[in-house]
């Protein structure tokens, strides 16, 4: 059974016109990719997905049940979201902002337990953010508060992860080690739905796509049926050039 669907989902903005009704199932095990240019909705989409934006039209299910009847511990012991920006409000250690990934599987009041702490710690490790733990945030780089959040929506244990760039403020190394994680994710079982902006890590990581045109008209499907460079052109505006590295493909913007 599909781990997160939409029946005829319209996402809604403001002053644009209904676009194409989404019916898309999210399998475990899938790693999807959304692709669009800056306005065309990616973010408002994944936050519709999360229930945290209602949609014009149309409904969204979480493992078979409507999003709307959830309430959202129940939707956070599922289904993790990672931010694109980060506002925090209060000051939090790092491993505090870790545990938080527990909330949603403690009752109201309880304590963190030893096997939280550790899930916590592990997760850190594996975000190269051990030896952090008594950081506060406010003094983290964007790219280690980046690392941080996923580290937290890790700690969650998610059936699903919807995270809008993931790998913002990231260097390559650390681009590639979350890309690695979140296959490694999908390949254990979970589903991932990520809005990306890079169209390269798109073709190296995702196995399906959605592409999301400005005018809300979409079209979904496995990613080497999308991978076509004319409607790559059409969906960006930009003339592309195609190689090849290592068999994999590589989109090169030309003048």
């Amino acid at each position: 059974m599909a781990v997160l669907s939409t029946d005829k989902l319209q996402i809604d903005i403001p002053g644009r016109a209904d676009g194409s009704p989404l019916d898309i199932s999210i399998q475990p095990g899938e790693l999807w990719g959304v692709l669009g240019p800056n306005g065309a909705g990616k973010t408002t989409l994944l936050h519709t997905l999360a229930g945290l934006r209602a949609p014009r039209h149309g409904g969204v299910s979480l493992d078979g049940t409507d999003l709307r009847r959830l309430n959202r511990r129940q939707v956070a012991r599922t289904l993790a979201v990672v931010f694109q920006d980060h506002q925090d409000s209060f000051p939090a250690t790092v491993l505090e902002t870790a545990l938080v990934g527990r909330h949603p599987h403690l009752s109201p009041w309880d304590l963190d337990t030893a096997e939280d702490m550790n899930i916590a710690l592990d997760a850190l490790a594996r975000l190269e953010l051990s030896g952090m733990e008594s950081r506060v945030i406010s003094t983290l780089s964007g790219g280690e508060r980046q690392r941080l959040a996923i580290t937290t929506a890790l700690t969650q244990q998610p059936a699903i992860w919807l995270a809008d760039e993931p790998t913002n403020h990231l260097d390559l190394h650390h681009q590639v080690a979350i890309m690695r994680l979140l296959r490694d994710q999908a390949h254990s079982g979970q589903a991932v739905f990520m809005c990306l902006h890079d169209l390269n890590i798109a073709a190296r990581w995702c196995d399906r796509l959605l592409l999301l045109q400005p005018d809300g008209q979409a079209c979904w499907g496995r990613a080497e049926e999308m991978l076509v460079p004319d409607a790559l052109e059409r969906l960006y505006g930009q003339r592309l050039q195609v190689g090849t590295i290592n068999g994999a493909r590589v989109f090169v913007p030309v003048e």
